[in-house]
């Protein structure tokens, strides 16, 4: 028998390109949000590693971008090998299920026998054999399975900022069925989550058949179903694009977890130790990358720095800095903006942000 490991041809992946990325305001911007900046200063973006990441999992022409208008000429010029058809635009932003469907929807018409990976496209993978290891083994689960697996982390520490799953210890063949998912829980709960050994942080990947997705979408998002289903003759034509200009806003605006997970009974998911960060938050970045003997976190060309500890410094190519005296502070310049911020209020940045906008424009949106 063939698994799906041996048969990549069935094997796509949509990787989320549409967020904004606020919370690394200022460097990530509504024109140039944080998928498509080298904020790990590698010389690469977070899409591109991303897209690299799964050029081993399937074939290129098999690899579909979901993002806003917008952001069309930022994708071309960042994957200069993608083809125009494999970059799937939202003509306005419905939150993710809407986006899943009609992706979902367009690779079903075109192979029934199609097994889909939805990832975003600004998280951190530190350990990529295992993660792709894990998403092969996912592959072959709903290859033969009517399932909707989540790839779950396995949490290091009691972290309030990320979504826990439940789920039952007991598994087949490291696939363990959810219980149930939880929101962004207070201190005390996380603790709790984290000694129990009954929780995993959810990344936002997810794995399934197109076909186990749209039954999903039939029985539990009918709205959602009912809309993309109206489609299927102008999926993979020259008349794609019209039939989601004109409906794709009248679908839902509703997240697919909300839509199809916390509803679903066919839920599993498979607990993964990847090296994942999800870089939501300036602290977050300051974790993962390499630091000076201060603790330090520095992406900058030329810079003069005394006593300065814990801190984290991104700067604009070319430019130069001489800091002196900061413990403990996000210190971000775009070139437009400025930011000097203590990282243990940074939870405030994306209020400070809209405050921005609010008093001088859309031009510090």
């Amino acid at each position: 028998m063939i698994t799906i490991t041996e048969n990549k041809n069935n094997n796509y992946v949509l990787i989320m390109a549409g967020g904004v990325g606020s919370r690394f305001w200022p460097k990530s911007r509504n024109h140039f949000p944080k998928q498509f900046i080298d904020i790990l200063g590698v010389g690469k973006s977070l899409l591109q590693l991303t897209y690299e990441r799964f050029e081993k999992i399937c074939p290129k022409e098999n690899i579909y971008i979901l993002s806003n208008q917008q952001y069309f000429e930022l994708i071309q010029e960042q994957l200069s090998e993608i083809g125009v058809n494999n970059v799937l635009l939202e003509p306005s932003r419905n939150n993710t299920a809407p986006c899943i469907a009609y992706a979902s929807y367009k690779i079903l018409k075109q192979n029934p026998q199609a097994n889909i990976v939805v990832a975003p496209s600004d998280h951190l993978i530190l350990k990529e054999t295992e993660f792709r290891n894990k998403i092969l083994q996912a592959l072959d689960y709903v290859a033969s399975n009517d399932a909707l697996v989540t790839l779950g982390i396995s949490p290091t520490r009691p972290d309030t900022g990320y979504g826990y799953i439940n789920f039952q210890n007991e598994g087949v063949k490291g696939v363990h069925q959810v219980v149930q998912f939880l929101e962004k829980p207070v201190l005390d709960k996380a603790q709790e989550y984290l000694k129990s050994g009954d929780y995993l942080w959810n990344a936002g990947i997810f794995i399934w058949s197109a076909q186990s997705i749209q039954k999903a979408f039939q029985k539990y998002a009918t709205e959602i179903h009912i809309l993309f289903t109206k489609g299927n003759e102008a999926y993979n034509t020259s008349n794609e694009v019209d039939f989601i200009n004109k409906n794709y806003s009248k679908s839902p605006n509703i997240s697919i977890d909300y839509a199809i997970l916390e509803k679903a009974d066919n839920v599993f998911t498979i607990p993964a130790d990847i090296g994942w960060s999800d870089l939501g938050t300036w602290a977050s970045l300051h974790e993962v990358v390499e630091k000076d003997q201060d603790n330090n976190a520095l992406n900058v060309d030329y810079l003069q720095i005394e006593d300065t500890k814990n801190c984290i410094i991104h700067l604009p190519k070319g430019k130069a800095a001489v800091i002196k005296g900061l413990e403990d502070y996000i210190v971000v310049d775009d070139g437009r903006v400025l930011l000097i911020y203590p990282k243990e209020q940074e939870q405030q940045i994306k209020q400070q942000a809209i405050g921005m906008v609010e008093a001088f424009g859309d031009e510090f949106s």
